[in-house]
């Protein structure tokens, strides 16, 4: 029969749970400038590892559902002198509707101070690829 001994197990403390949002306001804390991620990290008391960990998470959207990655969006029409007049589309048989293309503008201001103004008929795939390179640049 097998020998039954007994097992101590030692614990190196408690780790530290941080909530979301915790988290998102020391990540917003530390974009505060030049060197601030390693003295942000000493007053909470965590490593500048796990901080440029979570700062990674944020910028790729990650860092759990985060309502404030939403940025304020502005859409503008400018005034166009033949805009009350319906557009129609004359290949279409009469009788049948068709969605109006007004001009529009998307104006997307980021956190860095950037500002990108996108057409209405934009490419979203174009658009996520030059936001992600806008971004990797702060």
């Amino acid at each position: 029969m097998p020998k039954v001994s007994r097992i101590e197990v030692i614990s190196t403390g408690a780790r530290r749970r941080w909530t979301l949002e915790e988290k998102r306001r020391i990540v917003a804390e530390s974009f505060g400038g030049r060197g601030e991620v390693s003295a942000t990290a000493r007053r909470h008391g965590l490593s500048g590892g796990q901080l440029f960990t979570w700062r990674r998470l944020a910028r790729e959207g990650r860092l759990g559902d985060e309502a404030s990655a939403l940025v304020p969006v502005e859409i503008e029409a400018p005034a166009l002198a033949n805009s009350a007049k319906p557009e129609r589309d004359h290949d279409a048989p009469a009788g049948s509707a068709r969605a109006s293309k007004g001009p529009g503008l998307i104006v997307i201001e980021l956190g860095n101070g950037c500002r990108v103004r996108v057409d209405r008929d934009f490419d979203a795939d174009a658009l996520g690829r030059v936001l992600n390179i806008l971004d990797r640049r702060r």
